[in-house]
């Protein structure tokens, strides 16, 4: 940052400050400001948004003709495709100072997921799908195992977990495949990879490019594969076949790693049967176009949380109508929702989303559709 733009934002805030009504007003401007200088410079200002060239995984294999890999900046930084650069500072500023319409309601909220404590399905042979909150799932398809962005517990004193666990974390072990779709808190928990790591030490980790970088230190285990978009994993295709795709999203860890990791979603497949893991990502074109490709899914594991306001969350997280929209694009038979109810990440209050999928859940073409799964309950295959 020069320091014409330095001395910019130290005169906006002198010419704010005669019109702070309370000292509150002012720590909140200082903080925001000095935030806002920190994010312009180290994810905005320094950020080249221009293709360079691609990037992908020599090792494993890319399924579609035509890819060419993850478009990435002169620096070597991923890119979304298209490109949709990260909000500039006016409208984190905006969404820092203006009010939220759903306050009173945010405070007066008083919705749980419903939790079912059951680890009942971790011993059985069935294809299944069972939500452990937020963006974990435990899936098991044709005998395989899967666990989905393991965050288990509450991933920080700023980041509360309002749902339980409906198995202890103790259970969750012999796991044949552990995901990790890219590197935000919130979906990559050190603790909750370190617990899981001894008790599952044949466990192969299927994770994004160089989001292996930050967690392999945590569990020891050189069986990580890292993929680019479109690439398919290694594994047994006898039994399953597990393949790296697009999401509209962003990467980073701290404040100067923005998207030096890459983020994705997952197709889960086996016995003619398939899950979408959708992880985080905002409404887009790869929606349609991975429903044509794909030919649909049996099931769509969608975010539909951290959605408001619209204006800004948007280009990485999808609400309940999006997420309904898209589920349709890609063809699913089924959408379950996630990413709601488990932690506080924006504006809208904890059951905004559920609320929201209830009057969705009415129209005719989403009767049957939209499965609101509760924590814990076994969705079969």
């Amino acid at each position: 940052m020069n320091l014409s733009r330095v001395f910019l934002i130290l005169l906006i805030l002198c010419a704010l400050i005669p019109f702070l009504r309370s000292k509150k007003m002012l720590v909140t401007l200082v903080i925001v400001a000095s935030f806002g200088s920190v994010f312009y410079f180290f994810m905005y200002e320094k950020f080249d948004w221009k293709v360079e060239g691609f990037r992908s995984n020599p090792n494993l294999k890319t399924v579609r003709a035509d890819w060419k890999g993850n478009p990435v900046n002169p620096q070597g930084r991923f890119l979304n495709d298209p490109v949709t650069p990260l909000p500039a500072f006016g409208e984190l500023w905006r969404w820092q100072t203006e009010t939220n319409p759903q306050k009173q309601e945010k405070k007066t909220d008083t919705f749980r997921l419903n939790v079912t404590k059951n680890s009942d399905f971790l011993h059985s042979n069935e294809d299944c799908v069972v939500w452990l909150g937020h963006a974990t799932f435990f899936i098991r398809l044709n005998g395989v195992t899967f666990l989905t962005d393991p965050v288990l517990d509450s991933p920080s004193f700023l980041m509360k977990r309002f749902s339980e666990l409906p198995v202890a974390i103790s259970d969750l072990k012999n796991l044949d495949y552990i995901i990790v779709s890219h590197d935000h808190r919130d979906h990559c928990d050190e603790q909750s990879l370190k617990a899981l790591a001894p008790q599952n030490p044949n466990a192969v980790y299927l994770t994004g490019l160089g989001v292996e970088t930050v967690f392999g230190d945590w569990v020891k285990n050189t069986k990580i594969q890292s993929a680019g978009w479109f690439q398919a994993y290694q594994t047994d295709t006898t039994k399953i076949e597990v393949i790296y795709l697009p999401a509209r999203h962003w990467g980073r860890r701290y404040l100067n790693d923005t998207n030096k990791n890459l983020w994705g979603s997952y197709l889960i497949r086996a016995n003619g049967k398939s899950v979408y893991f959708g992880s985080d990502s905002g409404y887009g074109a790869h929606y349609q176009e991975l429903g044509q490709w794909l030919g649909g899914v049996d099931v769509a594991l969608l975010g539909v949380g951290a959605y408001k306001p619209e204006w800004f969350m948007s280009a990485s997280h999808m609400g309940p109508k999006d997420a309904v929209k898209s589920a349709h694009e890609l063809k699913a038979k089924r959408f379950i929702p996630m990413h709601y109810g488990t932690f506080d990440l924006s504006d809208e209050p904890l059951g905004d989303p559920y609320r929201a999928l209830q009057e969705l859940q009415k129209k005719p073409e989403n009767q049957g559709f939209i499965q609101l799964a509760g924590v814990g309950e076994v969705v079969r295959l």
